[in-house]
């Protein structure tokens, strides 16, 4: 699987060019600002385009070299795509609130996501024996620290990348990240400082569409990463699941011939009634084709005098004259 591939077009739909007031823009960010509309400064789609491909080409590597994507979100727009494609490729995710040190003081966020496994294995082998009140406050602390921790509780250590929606409002989060040395693929609106950042995408980071196409763009990098990754290191398991298919495809083929036996012989009488309706429109059945002309004996010889007789009249008027 290659780059996920898009089109100006897509990013025109989806508001990409749109960027913030005027009044409120950031001066490092005029070389990404191609003109001004109304008040609104208009990102130049021109710049967008190959960076973007550079960031998925990024996010590619990363993923087929085995590492670990993080993607950040908490503003209201980006919590529901960011945990939908992060889940769908496989990666991690934080969409409701950075907390500080999540990063920088990753031991103490390691102890808190023990106690969150803890907690939820004692719910479900102690949760007959446990007072009623106890299993409430057991379940009001587990949501609290799935809010913030759910999407890393699988993550192992620090990632390989970070994917951020919105540098402003995850300020805490580039910092940590500078700090660390981990790479940053970040989406830069017209208010946004693109110092810092290693893979900089200059587009709208209000808009609901355009975080969705941001997310699916990034997820399906990931993804090509990872089926590259597998098809370098899977060899036997390829071999193995070749195999596998193929004898569900000999029963298929067994159970297909089988209908296939079974349709061909209907048509076949299908098409002799049709046949026997040709010749006899009159008649009832066309199915016993056989049978019915030893059945039928005395009844077929009164039949045909039928069509005789018009042709009899006609050709004695032919021969009067």
């Amino acid at each position: 699987m290659s780059i996920p591939h898009f089109t100006m077009r897509q990013l025109l739909e989806a508001g990409v060019h749109f960027g913030h007031m005027v009044r409120r823009w950031n001066p490092r960010m005029a070389p990404y600002i191609h003109s001004e509309r109304d008040g609104i400064h208009i990102i130049d789609l021109q710049q967008t385009v190959p960076m973007l491909y550079a960031a998925l080409a990024f996010l590619r590597e990363i993923a087929a070299g085995g590492g670990r994507v993080l993607f950040v979100g908490t503003k209201r727009q980006a919590q529901n795509p960011v945990e939908e494609h992060a889940r769908r490729c496989g990666q991690h995710y934080v969409n409701q609130r950075w907390l500080g040190g999540m990063l920088t003081n990753w031991k103490t966020i390691s102890k808190s996501i023990d106690r969150l496994k803890q907690m939820e294995q004692r719910l479900e082998e102690d949760e007959g024996n446990l007072p009623k009140k106890e299993i409430l406050n057991l379940q009001r602390q587990r949501v609290k620290l799935l809010r913030s921790l759910g999407g890393i509780r699988e993550m192992g250590g620090l990632p390989d990348a970070m994917v951020v929606v919105d540098t402003n409002h995850e300020r805490i989060a580039v910092a940590e990240a500078k700090s660390l040395g981990i790479p940053v693929v970040a989406i830069l609106d017209t208010n946004s400082d693109p110092v810092g950042i290693d893979y900089p995408i200059p587009g709208n980071d209000d808009a609901t569409r355009a975080v969705i196409l941001y997310c699916e763009l990034a997820a399906n990098a990931v993804l090509g990463g990872l089926e590259e990754e597998q098809k370098l290191a899977g060899v036997d398991v390829g071999a193995s699941e070749e195999g596998g298919v193929g004898d569900a495809s000999l029963e298929v083929i067994d159970e297909t011939s089988d209908e296939s036996t079974g349709a061909e012989e209907e048509p076949a009488e299908d098409g002799s009634g049709q046949a026997d309706d040709s010749g006899e429109p009159a008649s009832a059945g066309g199915d016993s084709d056989g049978g019915g002309d030893i059945d039928s004996q005395g009844e077929a010889a009164p039949a045909e005098p039928a069509p005789s007789d018009p042709t009899a009249s006609e050709t004695a008027v032919e021969t009067t004259p």
